[in-house]
């Protein structure tokens, strides 16, 4: 009598090919992740989808979203199951018209305005003047301003977009510190971003983009360290 053969189905979220036979199905790694259960959440059977090559299913869930990347399931795992590779792999392959909420629309304007809210140069510079007048007059920090693209500063600090656009006194509280402590630091005036939505959406390629920009500004400024306040 010839052998039954079953052939596993091949899967693209599959980091190693052995998960089929290491992961126990011991549910560690749902009792170590912060989300189980919001919208069903359970890195368990996630797991379970890829090893078995459901990978379209698991794609177009709400799992690789509700999940926050903090790699505590993975951290967990007794058999070291690449669980935090396999959700942000499952991102990367969803179609970018179907990610959940406002993220990719903020890579694509992060990409084409420099931030993810798309605030316009000019506005942001009066922003940072004016909060730098209102500390300087009001709170008791003389000579107070904001240094813009400052060369040989020694650290370049970049900035979350939602703090300028709807919690800009948020900004003052670092600001202090270095005034306090006599810190040497700039931002720049244009590709400030400090949030890199490409990251946490898996697009690759534009997360690429948005660092390479942060980069390039740090060695044009020649400054020795980038702060990244998110």
């Amino acid at each position: 009598m010839e052998p039954i053969v079953v052939n596993r189905k091949e899967s693209k979220l599959r980091v190693t090919p052995e998960w089929a036979d290491v992961c126990f199905t011991c549910g560690t790694c749902a009792g170590g992740c912060p989300v189980t259960g919001v919208d069903g959440m359970d890195p368990r059977k996630a797991v379970r989808m890829a090893a078995l090559g459901l990978d379209q299913e698991l794609i177009d869930s709400r799992f690789p979203w509700v999940c926050t990347l903090c790699g505590r399931c993975e951290y967990a795992c007794p058999q070291g199951v690449e669980i935090l590779k396999m959700m942000r792999r499952a991102r990367t392959l969803r179609e970018r018209d179907k990610v959940p909420g406002p993220i990719h629309k903020g890579v694509v304007m992060c990409l084409e305005r420099g931030n993810n809210l798309g605030i316009p140069k000019d506005d942001f510079l009066f922003l940072l003047a004016d909060l730098a007048k209102e500390m300087d007059e009001d709170e008791g920090f003389p000579g107070f301003y904001v240094p813009v693209d400052k060369k040989g500063a020694n650290v370049m600090v970049t900035i979350n977009s939602k703090e300028p656009f709807g919690e800009p006194d948020d900004m003052k509280w670092w600001w202090k510190i270095f005034y306090a402590a006599r810190e040497d630091w700039t931002t720049t005036s244009e590709q400030w971003e400090g949030v890199n939505w490409g990251l946490f959406s898996g697009d690759d390629e534009s997360m690429r983009e948005i660092t390479g920009r942060i980069v390039k500004h740090l060695e044009e400024l020649d400054c020795k360290t980038l702060l990244l306040p998110e």
